[in-house]
């Protein structure tokens, strides 16, 4: 699994791609994914809906399960992944770029500090 060195990464598999230092690309990481087994259904927020750090913000289902997404930092919903509603599988394909899953303002950058690094976050699956 590769995971891109400039994302930051949540214990609850979620990463962000910091765009501009004010919105930010939200997704669910290669581990996630692998976990789940084949995507078959995402189902995400409304444009414009406000969520705190750690609220749900998404559902995935895969032939496995279904699970939650949680917003690794605060912010406003910018955009949704419309190609997911018909290519689910973008999310087993391409998890960290054509499926992505939202892209959020950023309410406060300093919770990015608490989120982890390509190395921290490869050691974190390790220890699981």
């Amino acid at each position: 699994m590769s995971y891109p060195s400039d994302y930051k990464y949540s214990k609850d598999h979620e990463y962000v791609n910091v765009v501009d230092d004010t919105f930010g690309i939200v997704g669910i990481t290669d581990h996630a994914q692998e976990q789940l087994g084949d995507v078959v259904f995402v189902e995400l927020p409304e444009v414009g809906k406000k969520l705190e750090k750690g609220d749900v913000f998404g559902v995935v289902e895969s032939v496995k399960a279904v699970v939650d997404c949680y917003m690794p930092v605060t912010g406003e919903i910018v955009a949704v992944n419309e190609e997911l509603e018909s290519q689910a599988e973008l999310v087993n394909s391409d998890p960290h770029s054509n499926g992505w899953m939202i892209k959020i303002k950023i309410e406060d950058l300093s919770e990015l500090d608490q989120l982890m690094d390509k190395a921290a976050y490869e050691n974190y699956l390790q220890e699981q």
